[in-house]
């Protein structure tokens, strides 16, 4: 049996399509929802459905009852009081049920940077994470994208009508991306897949050696019009999340992974694409996804 979390998420909608497509019916898949009203039809005739957060003990005890196999990422919460906290409070009763009820086997979505980022904010929390799960002793992989092409879908209100975006990143550096899409069909396949067994990540780094503003020229061409790229500091960014609604703590965390990105490089181009599990191009995506959003 599979646990799914965050089905009507961006990327545990996908991965939840991915799975259901795949068993048919044969394997049976649940679903952790705190609103199932989000579901489509097909997913609430194919899978079993949980209502609440998948930080509620008694909500990811019942949904694990008798699973073998878990789905597990962490959503985002702009207004939690800890970036350390909101991971931690999540990962614990999935720790409490791998160690009670038997889980075989977790895969994560998380990030790279293992080893290399220091002090940065969400992502740091997000290795603390996998640290946290793998120690448990259960059979665990790690999806672990950079930085998400997705991101760029809250610019497409700004896209649409001055023709910029901006980033907290120097913007002639290269900036190692990933669409959702790969990321959810490497995670599908590996819950599918009962053969492996350990700890290790999964890099899913797109084929693209693009800049900020190389990714712009591209946007560009894809757009028909001119689309520049605007740096603005971690400050500005942490400001921007307040005036958004985000916690001081979120803010700050938000700011502490720009810094981090810009400074450590563990986003860059020595990180290595990897085509196997990532071989959507950034142009693909922004024909496919980008464009719709911006002229919709």
């Amino acid at each position: 049996m599979i646990v799914i979390t965050t089905p009507t998420g961006r990327i545990g909608r996908q991965v939840l399509d991915h799975v259901l497509d795949a068993t048919d019916g044969r394997t049976p898949v649940r679903v952790i929802a705190r609103d199932p009203g989000r579901l489509t039809p097909g997913v609430r005739e194919r899978a079993e459905v949980f209502q609440g957060s998948h930080a509620d003990p008694d909500v990811l005890g019942a949904a694990c009852a008798g699973a073998d196999r878990v789905f597990w990422l962490v959503p985002p919460a702009p207004g939690a009081g800890s970036v350390e906290g909101h991971f931690r409070d999540f990962s614990l009763p999935l720790c409490e049920v791998i160690g009670r009820q038997g889980v075989e086997r977790v895969v994560a979505v998380s990030t790279v940077g293992r080893g290399v980022a220091k002090n940065a904010g969400q992502v740091s929390a997000s290795l603390a994470m996998d640290d946290r799960i793998a120690a448990t002793g259960v059979h665990y992989r790690a999806v672990c994208p950079p930085f998400l092409m997705e991101n760029l879908l809250g610019q497409a209100e700004a896209l649409r009508s001055s023709g910029e975006s901006s980033m907290p990143l120097t913007v002639d550096r290269v900036l190692r991306t990933c669409a959702t899409g790969d990321i959810a069909a490497t995670a599908a396949r590996l819950l599918l897949d009962g053969s492996w067994t350990g700890r290790a990540d999964v890099p899913v780094v797109g084929p693209d050696d693009l800049t900020p503003e190389g990714m712009a020229r591209v946007v560009s061409d894809v757009l028909g019009r001119a689309v520049r790229v605007r740096r603005i500091t971690p400050e500005d960014y942490r400001a921007g999340a307040l005036r958004f609604g985000a916690s001081e703590a979120m803010a700050q965390g938000l700011a502490d992974m720009a810094a981090a990105m810009d400074e450590q490089g563990f986003y860059g181009p020595t990180e290595p694409s990897t085509p196997d599990t990532a071989p959507t191009g950034f142009r693909q995506w922004c024909e496919t996804v980008l464009r719709p959003a911006v002229l919709s």
